[in-house]
């Protein structure tokens, strides 16, 4: 029988792409430890540090978000090999075909925009519309945590990025394509 969480979900605050974290994911980790078993907590690590291999096998959700996510991948690899002339099924990885339109369209649309920025940001916003569907169905069950983290996740890249000191990061860049001078 699957363990519910009904009291943890119900407490943790609502997640919206776009918006700040409201506390960072080992905090998550801790919260959910008073509540959760060990063998979901063990889950929910692994999405911190992508070592989702093993749990993918017997966990649906995290099958699907792999599935997805290959898929999302494959298509700008086909994107990006069309545009360089290059055969794109050498750079194809074929585990968990998923055909959909969807993520054809999200991969154009981020392929199409001028900004790196921006391409990353349409692509994450279709992560997050895919974890919303995964979620539906799983309101206080250790899906419904996986869907949580992963966005939580999200959100802390996000915010690492617009926290981010881009004058350093600006100078950094310039010093390392400076070309050598040599003396």
């Amino acid at each position: 029988m699957p363990a519910y969480y009904t009291y943890l979900l119900s407490s943790l605050p609502m997640l919206h792409f776009g918006a700040r974290p409201p506390f960072s994911y080992e905090k998550f980790i801790q919260t959910c430890s008073e509540f959760v078993a060990e063998k979901d907590i063990g889950i929910l690590k692994a999405l911190a540090v992508r070592q989702g291999e093993q749990t993918r096998q017997a966990q649906a959700t995290l099958r699907k978000w792999h599935d997805f996510e290959m898929a999302l991948r494959n298509e700008l690899v086909k994107l990006r090999a069309g545009r360089k002339k290059l055969d794109p099924s050498k750079y194809l990885r074929c585990d968990g075909a998923v055909i959909d339109s969807r993520i054809n369209h999200i991969a154009m649309n981020a392929y199409k925009n001028t900004s790196l920025l921006e391409a990353e940001k349409i692509i994450d916003q279709g992560r997050w519309q895919m974890f919303d569907e995964f979620s539906v169905g799983h309101y206080f069950d250790i899906d419904a945590l996986i869907v949580y983290g992963l966005k939580l996740l999200l959100l802390i890249h996000w915010e690492k990025i617009r926290t981010a000191d881009k004058a350093k990061l600006l100078e950094a860049l310039l010093l390392e394509s400076e070309p050598v001078k040599k003396d």
